[in-house]
C-alpha cells in the first residue's frame, strides 16, 4: 500500500485535505505530521506523527528521520512557513525516495512574499492596487498621501511568510498604522496598499510542467468570526460557493503566468474585487490547497486526489471541462464544533422554512 504524509495534521487546511484523501478511490495509507500535538491528536489519520516547527533547528534532522523510517511515497505541505522550508532542503527529501508535488523554490519565495509577487504582476501587467513597501514614518505618511481612498484609508499588511491575513489592518488614521507595525515589529516588512472591496473570489488550480489540469473558481460569502478581528478578515471562510466567470478564469492565469511561465503543482489565485468591479490579484496560494478544499470534494471534485494521483501513480482526470467542472451556485456553511453543510440557497430555505414567517 502507498503511504502519503500529510503535514500539519490536526490543524484545518491539512485536514480537508487528508479526509479528501481517504474518500480516494485508492485508499492509500495517509499519516499525519505535525508540530502542535493538540491539534495532531484531534487528525483523521490513523497515524501521527509529531515534529518540530519548520522554521526551528531541529527540523530538517528530524524530518529526514521521519521520512527515512517510513518511507512515504508522498509528502504534502499546508501552510506556507512550511512550504518554504520544506522546499529550501527538497534534494534531501527526494534523496530518501519521497517524492514532491511542488513548483520551483523562486516561484515559492515570491509567493509567500506578497510584495514579491505585487512586483511580479506590475511587471507583467496585471491589475493590481497600487503598493508601496514601509520602511519607516515617512514612507508611511507617504503611503497615505498616495494610496488613501475618498475617506483617508489605506490597507495594511505583513509582506512576510504567512497566512490568514497576517498583519491586515485597514485605517485611515496615520497613529494607529504607526503603533500597528510597531507592535508586529514590522517596519521593512510591511506593505501599504490601496483599498479593494470586501468581495473576494479564489481559483484553485492544478498544473503540471505548465499545463493547466483543473481549475475550480468559489467566491467567499463571509469569514468565520471575522467580526471578531480588526480588518475583518480570519483567513478561515465560513460560507463559500462555487462559481464560474470568464474574466476571473483570464486574470487567474495571467496572474500566474506573470510569476512563472511553466506553472507546477497547485496555485490558488485570492482576488479581490476594485471599486469598478475588476478583481485583482492579492496573493497566490503556492503549493497548498484551500482550507475548504473538502467543499470541492463533497460536490464531487476531489482536488487532493487528482494531486496525489499525477504525483504518485502519473495518473490524469479526464474532465469533460478543465475549469470550473462544478456547478454553480452550491455552498458549503462551516462553523466551530459544527460538521460543514453542502447545499444550495433552495436547500436553506427547505431546512428553516417552518422558522420563517
Amino acid at each position: 500500500m502507498k503511504k502519503i504524509i500529510i503535514a500539519g495534521a490536526g490543524g484545518a487546511p491539512s485536514e480537508g485535505v487528508i479526509n479528501s484523501l481517504l474518500r480516494g478511490k485508492k485508499q492509500e495509507e495517509i499519516i499525519g505530521m505535525g508540530s502542535e500535538p493538540t491539534d495532531l491528536v484531534l487528525s483523521a489519520a490513523k497515524e501521527k506523527l509529531y515534529i518540530p516547527y519548520a522554521n526551528s533547528a531541529e527540523y530538517k534532522d528530524a524530518l529526514l528521520k521521519i521520512l527515512e523510517a517510513e518511507k512515504p511515497d508522498l509528502i504534502h505541505f499546508q501552510n506556507d512557513l512550511e512550504i518554504y522550508h520544506a522546499s529550501l532542503i527538497r534534494q534531501d527529501i527526494e534523496a530518501t525516495g519521497t517524492k514532491l508535488f511542488m513548483p520551483e523554490h523562486d516561484v515559492i519565495d515570491t509567493c509567500v512574499h506578497k510584495y514579491k509577487s505585487y512586483l511580479k504582476w506590475k511587471e507583467a501587467g496585471v491589475k493590481v492596487p497600487e503598493n508601496r513597501m514601509i520602511d519607516d514614518e515617512e514612507s508611511l505618511k507617504k503611503a497615505f498621501k498616495e494610496l488613501s481612498d475618498e475617506k483617508g484609508n489605506i490597507w495594511l499588511r505583513a509582506s512576510s511568510i504567512g497566512g490568514g491575513g497576517k498583519g491586515a489592518l485597514p485605517t485611515n488614521d496615520f497613529a494607529l498604522a504607526k503603533a500597528w507595525i510597531e507592535r508586529y515589529k514590522g517596519w521593512g516588512d510591511f506593505v501599504a496598499a490601496e483599498l479593494l472591496t470586501p468581495n473576494t473570489v479564489t481559483w484553485l488550480s492544478i498544473w503540471y510542467e505548465g499545463e493547466l489540469v483543473v481549475a475550480q473558481t468559489r467566491i467567499r460569502k463571509g469569514w468565520t468570526h471575522g467580526n471578531r478581528t480588526v480588518s475583518g478578515v480570519t483567513g478561515v471562510t465560513k460560507v463559500g460557493q462555487t462559481y464560474s466567470n470568464a474574466e476571473v478564469d483570464r486574470i487567474s492565469i495571467e496572474t500566474i503566468k506573470a510569476i512563472t511561465p511553466k506553472p507546477h503543482g497547485i496555485f490558488g489565485v485570492d482576488m479581490a474585487y476594485d471599486k469598478n468591479g475588476i478583481p485583482n490579484p492579492t496573493e497566490i496560494n503556492i503549493s497548498r490547497f484551500f482550507t475548504t478544499v473538502l467543499f470541492f470534494t463533497e460536490a464531487g471534485l476531489n482536488l487532493p486526489e487528482i494531486f496525489k494521483d499525477i504525483a504518485i501513480y502519473n495518473e490524469f482526470p479526464s474532465l469533460e471541462k478543465k475549469i470550473n467542472p462544478l456547478p454553480e451556485g452550491l455552498l458549503w456553511l462551516r462553523g466551530m464544533d459544527v460538521k460543514p453543510l453542502l447545499i444550495n440557497d433552495d436547500g436553506i430555505i427547505k431546512k428553516i422554512k417552518n422558522t420563517i414567517t
